[in-house]
């Protein structure tokens, strides 16, 4: 599952009065882009209870509904929670610096700040989506403000490593799996859908309570997938961010144009085989082989995204993607937790009860329909406000004030 951190951390820790250093609009084009990249993802688990249990719902099994799958497994999944949590480690940097400019003591700040995405992401994985991973990049943020005097070039070094046993580990348990003969498809896996998706269709006890049989097994894999990735990603947001690497985009051309060229061969290729593996061979020690390989290569496709659409935002149509994507880069927790709530009033008994009944390509166009009025009511409500509303309520427990909402 694909989730995303609190990207309202461009705005600075330190207190209202002090005076912050400009957003960049690029910036915030990308962390819009890869919010839609997380609803894409996400999406897919709250539409079918089938999603993520190794075998496809049997009641969409035509080429289209395929061609889907396929899409949203190479291009999607697991490469955009990496573009948040790199957002991310970039941010804090911003915080940081904030902190450094206005006096105050920056850690009992950030760890407030943690606390509050804390207790937003329990509530969002019990009431809306299991799939949260606000509650890891809290606790990840831990490290994050224990390593932040890392040197750029240890912080780089140290993301490496971390991808790199990531995946080494995944290649020895393949091994050991396919030594052991064992792997293959859960049988009872469809039973247990058909029961989820009931329990997703009752009334908002029933819905809970499924979240809550969900969580043990969302848990594993945030720990032992997603976890590693997204502090590695972190570290490479740590050291952008001392580098000023996305303040100046156009003396790193060369570097970006080198990423499109490793993401979209490398990084593409990786995310076939992980596709392949989940779609094809899900159960086994190849499908855990693929996750070691796409360890390795998802960050590459992710990068390659980032490259791309910075280049575009500071190119001739800059203004055109900064427009379409900025504003809702902007509020992108407000906007994450909006795409949740929004999709279980579509598929779960707190609504509509559409869990099983949408076909893989109406769930893609449910997507983009929503990111399309989140990006309208962004533009909206930023003429108007200085803040989402999820983001002012962080910031004023970040900071124990009452920053001003509207604009003069």
């Amino acid at each position: 599952m694909t989730t995303t951190p609190d990207a309202a951390t461009d705005h600075p820790a330190g207190p209202s009065t002090t005076r912050a250093a400009p957003r960049l609009a690029h910036v915030d084009a990308l962390r819009g882009f890869a919010l839609l990249g997380i609803l894409v993802v996400n999406i897919g688990y709250l539409a079918s209870a089938y999603h993520g249990t190794g075998i496809e719902d049997p009641g969409f099994d035509t080429p289209l509904d395929a061609a889907v799958r396929w899409l949203v497994a190479v291009f999607f999944e697991a490469k955009f929670f990496l573009l948040f949590s790199f957002l991310f480690g970039y941010s804090f940097t911003l915080q940081l610096d904030s902190a450094a400019r206005s006096g105050a003591a920056f850690a009992p700040r950030f760890l407030r700040r943690l606390a509050g995405l804390f207790v937003l992401g329990a509530l969002h994985a019990v009431l809306l989506f299991p799939g949260d991973i606000l509650t890891t990049y809290a606790v990840l943020g831990l490290v994050l403000l224990a390593a932040r005097r890392l040197r750029p070039r240890t912080a780089v070094r140290s993301a490496v490593v971390l991808f790199a046993v990531t995946a080494a580990a995944y290649v020895l348990l393949a091994l050991a799996v396919h030594a052991a003969g064992g792997g293959g498809a859960d049988p009872g896996a469809a039973a247990g859908a058909e029961r989820a998706a009931e329990a997703l269709r009752g009334g908002p006890a029933s819905v809970i309570g499924a979240h809550l049989d969900q969580l043990p097994d969302v848990a594993f894999l945030l720990v032992f997938f997603q976890a590693p990735a997204a502090l590695a990603a972190f570290l490479l947001g740590l050291a952008a961010g001392r580098g000023r690497v996305l303040g100046d985009l156009a003396r790193h051309r060369r570097t970006l144009v080198r990423l499109q060229w490793a993401g979209f061969t490398v990084g593409l290729l990786g995310g076939l085989v992980y596709a392949h593996a989940s779609l094809v061979s899900p159960g086994g020690a190849y499908q855990i082989l693929a996750l070691g390989i796409d360890v390795v290569t998802a960050p590459l496709l992710a990068a390659a995204y980032a490259a791309t659409v910075l280049r575009l935002a500071v190119g001739r149509h800059g203004e055109r993607v900064t427009a379409a994507l900025g504003p809702v880069g902007s509020v992108t927790l407000t906007g994450y937790l909006a795409q949740s709530l929004v999709c279980a009033l579509l598929f779960t008994g707190y609504g509509a009860a559409l869990v099983g009944r949408v076909a893989p390509p109406g769930v893609l166009a449910m997507a983009l329909a929503l990111f399309a009025a989140q990006a309208a009511g962004a533009r909206w409500w930023l003429r108007r406000y200085r803040y989402g509303p999820l983001e002012w309520l962080l910031r004023a427990w970040t900071t124990l004030t009452l920053p001003p909402l509207r604009r003069p």
